[in-house]
């Protein structure tokens, strides 16, 4: 069935005024093609198909060219005819468009060589709804450049210039709606969803857009399924699909479809008693009282939506109220090819009146206001073409592209609401967030939030919606859920949003940039197993300040008063039997080499520096060895003068001849400062900050710890230690005053059991401690060499100054020949 409803000035009255047609594309009845197997022309005026819907886009239309012709100022003595056809169906519409694209006073298109100057009986359209038709509209009208404005094709296909160069909407596209929807996801956390899409353009179109811009923002899509345009109530295919949700875990389900197929769906919903969801909406069904007239449709769950954004028609109810009441009063015949007043009905118009008047409802009110933006974005494009500004129109003759040049430059306020179009013909305008409401007695919703245009930004008011849960809680929707702070997600199925937690090692943490793998810490920080975060790490150092730096320093300096207090005495008493015993001048030699390694371990205390690790343990090491040395020859000494000088008289001459005692000295410790040498040379210590040795701390220390170097001249030491046990000990036998095996072993078991401390404690202890027990071992390896050779021989000197006498000396001497006599 074609409608055909011309309004038209002619030349009676307004000679000089030009005339411009435009057609409309409507709906009006419903289409059952899905049941045919073959493609057959549709007849639209089948009993009980009426739609209401189309009939609201309808008289918005009409309401919007009556008030532009009544304008004076828009086109002031132009006056827009229409031709709105009934497109109920593909074929309906192909054949609309190409009556649209055939000369006026014709029924065939004029194709000419030059198609720039093809003169349609129209110079715009106004319509389709859907995705399908607009697309098979705009890809006929495009190669003549025909303006065609759509109030609800909302696919973004159409976008494409290339494609359909010449189309244009009122209506956002689904691109922004699908932004809309993985925003409102994300502000809830909903990360594990289901999608369910009709068999066509919007619904196919829309989720793989879903899914290509939800997958990367972390969404995963649980299940995916296409409901067809064919399926019925009970159909197998439904209940499959039905299925699947049942058993998921996602809780989020979206349903982008048309109004049709999601009728059949959620019918299909109620009959099986699937409840607790959360049903996210596509526009064409979000508000459509198709839908939630459906019986028990309140008790599937909650229900959010994206809507486009509601605005009114102004009037608009009152002019359908008037058509109403225009039809019960006699029509007066409309003769064929004359034009009748827009309130007055014409023969072809009473079958809209036959079906009571349906109501303006909030899905209808939207799209009828969309239409109404159409119409007057066609007529401010011939306000500018037609030169109207000056209050008349002045120019006549015109093209359809030149039409659609000006129709994508309009800028202009409609009821306070800006009118204009993108580059790729898409408007300003943008979605509102919707949630069902069923608090009242009948259906309501109410409006959570919008979204003008990209890029999107949700700001949502959560305390709006009703939860169809226990405590009106909001929601899970996970595969998993969240991980433990410094645990990291590691994915044991093909999405990412199904994942296990394992916990981070030391020394890693979790950034809530990446949950999925553990990130190690900075050099100087670090973390213990499963942390979320970073600690700083502590830098260990002995400093001067710290009381057990006092004590240490205290303990060293009292050792260095004491080895300087017994340099004196020995001086004082220098020709002595007991100094002279005790090795001479060679004493102040002994006791210079401990003050020197008591001098190194201040180098202990405070920050490394490169002086600090150079004089750290290399003058310790040589100042024992030079120690070792001396009391090494001291004990060979005695043993040569006792034992020696009698049996083997040469030996004895020879040695003391080229200063055997002497000579051994300096080349022993000439070899512990050649490794010592090496040992800075090569293995140079500097001041480093150790990160290995424990994971929390930042150890500053010097670099010879366990290097070659060290432990050459630590071993020489070792070496020289039994070189002088063993001398002492063959010294055992001498006189008492000369007999010092069991001082020398003391102090030499004393050093060793220090130096064994410290190489065992160093696994035990942490940070400073060490240096504490380094400064410790020093001290008590000096100390006891101290103590166990010198000591002996202040006590004589000050508390029994008996013994130290020549004659006290001799008699120890005549006892021990007389033993070695008698023996």
């Amino acid at each position: 069935m074609r409608l055909h409803l011309q309004v038209v000035s002619g030349s009676r009255g307004l000679r000089s005024h030009s005339v411009s047609q435009g057609p409309g594309l409507l709906p009006l009845h419903g289409d059952l093609q899905h049941e045919r197997h073959r493609p057959e022309v549709t007849l639209c005026d089948r009993p009980d198909s009426f739609n209401g819907h189309g009939y609201h886009v309808f008289q918005a239309i009409r309401f919007g060219i009556e008030e532009i012709n009544n304008s004076t100022t828009l086109l002031p003595n132009v006056t827009l005819g229409y031709e709105l056809y009934d497109v109920c169906s593909d074929s309906a519409n192909v054949y609309a468009t190409l009556r649209v694209l055939s000369r006026l006073g014709t029924d065939h298109v004029e194709i000419q060589e030059d198609l720039q100057h093809h003169s349609p009986r129209v110079v715009a359209v106004i319509g389709p709804d859907s995705n399908r038709q607009a697309a098979t509209t705009a890809a006929l009208l495009g190669p003549f450049l025909v303006p065609l404005i759509s109030y609800e094709a909302s696919s973004t296909v159409l976008s494409v210039r290339r494609q359909y160069p010449s189309f244009l909407r009122t209506i956002p596209s689904d691109k922004h709606q699908v932004e809309i929807m993985v925003e409102l996801m994300q502000s809830f956390q909903w990360v594990w969803i289901s999608l369910v899409s009709s068999d066509d353009t919007y619904g196919l179109l829309g989720v793989q857009a879903l899914q290509e811009l939800a997958t990367p923002r972390g969404i995963c899509i649980a299940h995916k399924a296409m409901v067809p345009s064919s399926a019925q109530v009970g159909d197998e295919r439904v209940q499959g699909i039905l299925d699947h949700l049942i058993q998921s875990k996602a809780t989020v389900v979206v349903v982008f479809s048309n109004r049709q197929v999601a009728w059949v769906f959620f019918k299909s919903v109620v009959l099986a008693k699937l409840t607790g969801k959360v049903w996210i909406a596509s526009g064409d069904w979000a508000i459509s009282t198709h839908i939630t007239n459906l019986p028990g449709i309140r008790g599937i769950g909650t229900v959010l939506g994206v809507a486009i954004q509601q605005r009114p028609v102004p009037g608009l109810r009152e002019f359908e109220e008037a058509y109403a009441r225009a039809h019960k009063v006699a029509p007066k015949p409309c003769l064929g090819g004359s034009w009748c007043s827009t309130n007055q009905l014409c023969q072809d118009c009473q079958t809209f009146t036959e079906h009571t008047t349906p109501a303006l409802g909030a899905f209808s009110m939207s799209t009828a206001y969309s239409a109404y933006q159409a119409v007057y974005a066609v007529a401010h494009g011939l306000h500018k073409l037609l030169g109207c500004a000056s209050g008349a129109c002045s120019k006549r003759q015109f093209y359809p592209w030149q039409l659609l040049e000006q129709i994508r430059k309009v800028n202009f306020l409609l009821h306070e609401d800006t009118v204009t179009f993108t580059d790729v013909g898409d408007p300003l305008g943008g979605y509102d967030v919707i949630a069902w409401d069923w608090s009242g007695p009948e259906w309501t919703f109410r409006v959570i939030g919008s979204s003008l245009r990209s890029p999107v930004h949700l700001d949502i008011n959560k305390t709006k919606i009703q939860w169809d849960t226990k405590d009106n809680k909001v929601p899970q929707s996970v595969c998993s859920s969240d991980c433990l702070d410094g645990y990291q997600r590691v994915v044991v199925s093909f999405h990412h949003c199904c994942f296990q937690c394992v916990p981070c090692e030391a020394g890693t943490f979790v950034n809530k940039s990446d949950l999925h793998s553990c990130q190690p810490c900075g050099k100087e920080e670090w973390a213990p197993q499963g942390s979320h975060t970073c600690f700083p790490r502590a830098v260990v150092v002995l400093t001067w300040r710290e009381p057990i730096g006092w004590v240490l320093l205290t303990a060293n300096t009292l050792l260095l008063l004491l080895l300087l207090g017994t340099a004196g005495l020995c001086a004082r008493h220098l020709h002595t039997p007991v100094v002279k015993s005790a090795g001479g001048r060679l004493c102040f030699l002994m006791l210079g080499s401990l003050a020197a390694g008591s001098c190194s371990l201040y180098g202990f205390l405070g920050e490394p520096t490169p002086p600090a690790c150079l004089l750290r343990r290399a003058p310790l090491l040589l100042g024992l060895a030079i120690f070792l040395s001396c009391l090494t020859i001291r004990s060979f000494q005695l043993v040569i003068i006792f034992k020696f000088s009698t049996k083997v008289p040469s030996f004895y001459h020879t040695w003391v001849r080229n200063h055997g005692a002497g000579l051994f000295v300096l080349v022993s410790s000439a070899v512990q400062l050649l490794l010592c040498l090496i040992w800075l040379a090569v293995w140079t210590p500097l001041p480093t900050r150790d990160y290995q040795r424990y994971p929390h701390l930042v150890m500053l220390e010097c670099t010879e710890v366990n290097s070659p170097g060290f432990m050459m001249a630590f071993a020489y030491n070792v070496f020289l230690s039994v070189c002088a046990f063993a001398c002492s000990y063959l010294g055992k036998e001498l006189p008492e005053n000369y007999n010092e095996a069991k001082c020398v072993t003391f102090s030499l078991l004393l050093n060793f059991v220090s130096w064994i401390t410290v190489f065992t404690m160093a696994s035990v202890f942490q940070g400073k401690y060490l240096s504490v027990l380094s400064v410790l071992t020093g001290l008590s390896s000096l100390g006891s060499l101290f103590g166990g050779y010198f000591l002996p021989k202040c006590y004589v000197i000050l508390c029994r100054p008996d013994l130290n006498s020549t004659e006290h000396f001799q008699a120890s001497i005549q006892d021990y020949t007389r033993r070695c006599g008698s023996s």
